[in-house]
């Protein structure tokens, strides 16, 4: 996760994928909660005795289970809530102590932990389940088990029927921050900033695990979807495997969330038409695998899923071989545009860890290295990388410690180097290296694989947190330990700001590569064409952005209704499993599409 605190409760919907399916696949579907636990009282009249309802933190299990029992009144059968297996609260937080550590010298927010491995079977009490094993196992009456933890590894295997409800990252954060569920066994909830670290690196993280190995194991049998408990709808576990094919037969998109920041800008904001009570947009998560969701409309039924879901169910076709493998089954890459236009002023100066330091501190999957193509550029706009010279990195480590509670403000431009941004530059950030994006510009932020954003930022203006009224955080310890004081402005120039070449070059288009370095696993390439130009996947994923022209179509070269049309700075996947494919122009003028893939090795 990116630790998406606060996303503005707005739901984008141009962002969806028309699909065609076959015409009886609408009986398949059951709309509504009352249907949807209507379909689930049937099971139990055609002979189901034992049903698991598992899902996702967030998920309205009470009011689907509510609606059972009016189903069901009168009849001999037994709920159960999952709840009931967990160790006490005491014994829970003692457990997680070690996850969630609380040193304020280093982090003193206490924003960052380590990821929680050890399941449900960690936090439940192991004879409570025995017991319950065995009273499903002899009942003579139907018995649901419901709520998280209901698909544990040790009862999974006794269900006659195996369902998984579903929501949104997006919808998950904002349940919680209004309060509509508790972390795992907390008797009491904890300030929502603490809450938050606990859902990323405890609950959230149980339940993606849960739910992947369910999946790897072909353990579902139905899938709920309940963003909107109103209007949840249930379907075969097979049938949802059918929608996603067809998803992934064709170049999609996501649908994105959107955040308000104290940088934020207002290109964006006005791009797609966001809601007018949204204050600024400084972050647009348009792919970032673990926060989006996808979406697909079929008749006039929307049906969306978060994009996780989606990619552990689709695995190898999407993603391609190499990378399925390399990445255990993860997208290995991030996108979010970050909007300072006509904002008050910069992103924090800040940098990332490498992969040894994230993975013992926070049990990570990797290092964190980023980059930065500009979209947009105003006046005076400026990308910082870099130390200015050697000596810069001490020098300003010091500065900004003694500024660190003092309220005073330095000047940062005397230590950190800065490029003029143009649109078009491309510079690369391994981790380690210190950056920011100045004011008046809009980034394409492209970034490797990490389940959570590890930013430490090293000085933020002196600058108060909106949401907290406070100043904000500071991670001068974890960014000294990580930092690469060497990497100065003449290195900055010779490895990281437009790198590559042109590849491949014909009438009216060509290819060229505007970044790679050997530190990245990801090479950035840009498509520039008058009307079209084809490519190819060779079986594995590729990421596109539509960074200058108004409107490209993107089609499959075997099946042309397989395509996507996107619009200026719309972010699209083409899955790995496609093949050959054309870009074509539906706008005026020269086009540019900025492409990702993995480096081949």
């Amino acid at each position: 996760m990116s630790f998406m605190f606060h996303p503005f409760p707005y739901v984008d919907p141009d962002a969806i994928n028309p699909v065609e399916l076959p015409s009886d696949f609408v009986n398949q579907i059951s709309e509504g909660v009352i249907a949807t636990a209507g379909r689930l009282v049937g099971l139990i009249e055609k002979g189901a005795m034992r049903i698991g309802i598992d899902g996702f933190p967030g998920a309205p299990f009470d009011i689907l289970i509510n609606c059972m029992l009016q189903k069901v009144s009168g009849r001999s059968l037994k709920f159960i809530d999952a709840s009931s297996l967990l160790k006490s609260p005491e014994e829970i937080s003692a457990i997680l102590k070690p996850y969630l550590p609380e040193n304020r010298g280093a982090d003193p927010v206490l924003l960052y932990g380590v990821r929680y491995l050890d399941g449900y079977t960690g936090l439940h009490d192991a004879n409570l389940v025995n017991t319950l094993k065995c009273k499903i196992e002899t009942s003579s009456i139907p018995i649901i088990v419901y709520g998280r933890g209901a698909l544990c590894e040790e009862l999974v295997t006794i269900y006659d029927a195996r369902v998984w409800m579903d929501i949104t990252p997006r919808s998950a954060v904002l349940k919680y921050k209004q309060g509509y569920f508790r972390n795992l066994g907390a008797n009491e909830p904890l300030s929502y900033a603490l809450g938050m670290r606990r859902n990323y690196y405890v609950d959230f993280e149980i339940a993606i695990d849960l739910r992947w190995k369910l999946i790897k194991e072909k353990k579902l049998d139905y899938y709920i979807s309940a963003d909107n408990p109103e209007n949840m709808w249930i379907i075969p576990y097979s049938s949802l495997l059918d929608l996603f094919c067809e998803l992934n037969s064709r170049p999609f998109r996501c649908r994105p969330v959107y955040l308000e920041g104290v940088w934020g800008g207002f290109f964006m904001h006005r791009l797609r038409h966001l809601p007018k009570n949204m204050r600024n947009c400084a972050w647009i998560f348009d792919l970032i695998p673990m926060e989006v969701s996808i979406v697909a409309r079929w008749r006039n039924m929307e049906l969306e899923a978060p994009f996780f879901t989606f990619v552990q169910v689709m695995g190898e076709s999407l993603l391609g071989r190499h990378a399925f493998e390399k990445f255990g089954g993860y997208f290995p890459v991030r996108f979010n545009y970050d909007d300072t236009y006509h904002s008050s002023g910069n992103m924090s100066i800040q940098c990332h860890p490498d992969a040894e330091y994230v993975m013992k501190k926070h049990g990570e999957l990797g290092r964190q290295d980023e980059s930065y193509y500009i979209c947009v550029a105003s006046q005076g706009a400026k990308t910082f990388l870099g130390f200015q010279e050697e000596d810069s990195c001490k020098q300003f480590f010091r500065e900004a410690r003694r500024v660190e509670h003092t309220g005073e403000k330095i000047d940062y431009q005397r230590y950190i180097h800065s490029l003029t941004s143009v649109p078009g530059m491309q510079v690369l950030i391994p981790a380690g290296t210190v950056h920011a994006s100045g004011r008046n510009q809009v980034i394409l932020e492209i970034g490797s694989l990490t389940m959570g954003s590890y930013t430490y930022k090293l000085y933020d203006y002196q600058r108060i947190d909106p949401q907290t009224g406070k100043s904000r955080p500071i991670h001068l310890k974890m960014g000294g330990d990580v930092i690469r004081g060497e990497r100065t402005a003449n290195w900055v120039q010779e490895n990281l700001v437009n790198h590559g070449g042109v590849i491949r070059e014909g009438e009216g288009y060509l290819e060229k590569i505007v970044g790679e370095h050997e530190l990245l696993y990801f090479s950035l390439r840009n498509l520039i064409f008058e009307k079209e130009i084809k490519d190819n996947t060779d079986g594995a994923f590729h990421v596109l952005a539509l960074v200058d022209g108004e409107c490209v179509c993107v089609e499959s070269i075997a099946d042309p209704t397989k395509r996507f049309t996107m619009n200026f700075l719309e972010i699209i996947v083409v899955p790995a499993s496609l093949g050959g494919y054309r870009l074509i122009n539906k706008g005026v003028g020269t086009v540019t599409v900025h492409k990702t893939l993995l480096k081949k090795e």
